[in-house]
């Protein structure tokens, strides 16, 4: 659970080192935003449609934490997904017609839960790396990228489908 405290406070992370500091500060705020945005949501908000070919909140929570977990495998074992990763974590990486087909039925506290899980996993890998290794560099696509702006990227995805998540919400409301 994310605390108040220091929440509007970059840098001031009890019990954090260096310059993870700064980066959970973020991911810390991000994260707030982003249970604020599904405050009191039921499972058919979660699972509602808009189009056919749309994203619903609940495959776009389980995205947020897929990339979160496909990230922690990048830059803490420098691997992809193994082939049973790949059965549970694709449908909500991909967010296509699996993901609309077998990402439903479930309530907040699932995906809470499951965001909570792998954000738990990061910060204790977290806890374990020196302030060097967010600058180490490593390939990413066609260039390179520093860990530091790999988790970076992490959170701003989050960011952006948090903006989806609202206007899903207001969609569902208007029907």
């Amino acid at each position: 659970m994310i605390e108040m405290k220091n929440l509007l406070l970059v840098g001031e992370q009890d019990g954090v080192k260096g310059d993870f500091n700064t980066l959970i500060s973020m991911m810390n705020y991000v994260r707030y935003t982003t249970l604020e945005a599904i405050k009191y949501i039921t499972v058919e908000e979660l699972d509602y449609l808009h189009s056919p070919t749309g994203n619903t909140i609940g495959m776009l929570l389980t995205h947020m934490a897929g990339v979160e977990y496909w990230y922690q495998l990048n830059t803490f074992e420098n691997r992809d997904l193994n082939s049973e990763e790949e059965a549970k974590w694709l449908p909500g990486l991909d967010l296509d017609e699996g993901a609309r087909e077998s990402i439903k039925g479930n309530d907040a506290n699932y995906y809470i839960t499951l965001l909570d899980e792998i954000r738990e996993d990061t910060y204790a890998k977290f806890n374990t790396l020196s302030d060097e290794w967010l600058y180490e560099k490593s390939e990413f696509g066609r260039s390179q990228a520093t860990n530091y702006f790999k988790w970076f990227h992490v959170f701003e995805d989050e960011i952006n489908h948090r903006g989806q998540i609202r206007m899903i919400r207001k969609l569902y409301k208007n029907t």
